[in-house]
């Protein structure tokens, strides 16, 4: 006959075989659980290695991924009836090349408010340039207010502007002759984005200058017309409106409408972009 004290004891080793089982089967999946994020972890490393060896494989995942996310957005904005939003991207604004006036310090300032006034260009982006311009000539060597001076004589502040013979954006370099330059900026039509612009023009006039030997001959260089017996007048231009522009940075309170006397006048009309100096515009240093 089973006693009280038997069905406690049995009792007792039920609970103990459960106990054991439950605590077999918690280890068992930890252990798997372990394994399986083990081997999550070397997935992803894997796939990490794979894109950060192929950038091209990460910029089309990155590109499609973003054409997905802005089409589901735009869907969604339709279904709801806003076809304003379904077009808009809330980190335009970060993309846009402009900065407040007030953030310049006063050289600057007056100089991109001058600016600003003399081409009829907003002040915001003409700000940002300015900005730019005394950060890379510092780096470069070269005078801000001359970097801008081309700027105004290529293309008057037109980050679009593109001329006969393929001299494209604000400082108008032949981005087919200075191609490999655009390479770190993801190409040519980099050449369109002003900064980009910039930046690559300061590094072909540096160029231009060194291999001259002065800043007037650089220009010549920069121009294409080192081999031409006339520049029709481009250095004398430029280094006129450097003049105007190193006066207003200066503290100078000049009219707009100044008008910049070059140093000396030009022979020839005054178009850089005639094809023979064009031209000659692909021998300046690569």
């Amino acid at each position: 006959m089973t006693t009280r004290q038997d069905i406690m004891t049995l009792a007792r080793h039920l609970r103990e075989a459960a106990t054991l089982f439950i605590r077999d089967i918690g280890n068992g999946l930890l252990v798997v659980s372990h394994n399986t994020l083990a081997l999550v972890g070397l997935a992803v490393v894997c796939v990490l290695m794979v894109f950060s060896s192929q950038a091209n494989l990460r910029h089309k995942l990155e590109a499609a991924t973003l054409g997905w996310l802005h089409a589901r957005q735009e869907a969604r904005a339709e279904a709801e009836g806003n076809i304003l939003v379904s077009a808009g991207e809330p980190d335009a604004v970060a993309r846009a090349t402009a900065v407040d006036p007030r953030e310049l310090n006063r050289q600057q300032a007056a100089v991109a408010q001058w600016i600003s006034r003399r081409y009829r260009v907003a002040p915001e982006p003409i700000s940002r340039l300015v900005q730019e311009a005394w950060t890379v000539g510092q780096r470069a060597k070269v005078e801000p207010t001359l970097i801008l001076a081309i700027m105004a004589i290529e293309s008057g502040f037109n980050p679009f502007a593109q001329s006969a013979v393929g001299a494209q954006g604000l400082m108008q370099v032949m981005t087919r002759v200075h191609d490999d330059k655009y390479e770190a900026f993801g190409g040519n039509h980099a050449a369109f984005d002003p900064v980009t612009n910039l930046r690559v023009g300061v590094q072909v006039l540096r160029e231009c200058i060194q291999r001259a030997g002065n800043v007037e001959e650089g220009l010549r260089y920069y121009v294409g017309a080192a081999n031409l017996a006339e520049d029709t007048g481009y250095a004398s231009r430029v280094l006129a409106e450097h003049e105007l522009l190193k006066s207003v940075a200066a503290g100078r309170n000049l009219p707009a409408n100044t008008p910049a006397r070059p140093l000396r006048e030009a022979s020839a009309p005054a178009d850089h972009e005639a094809p023979q100096v064009a031209l000659a515009r692909t021998d300046v240093a690569r």
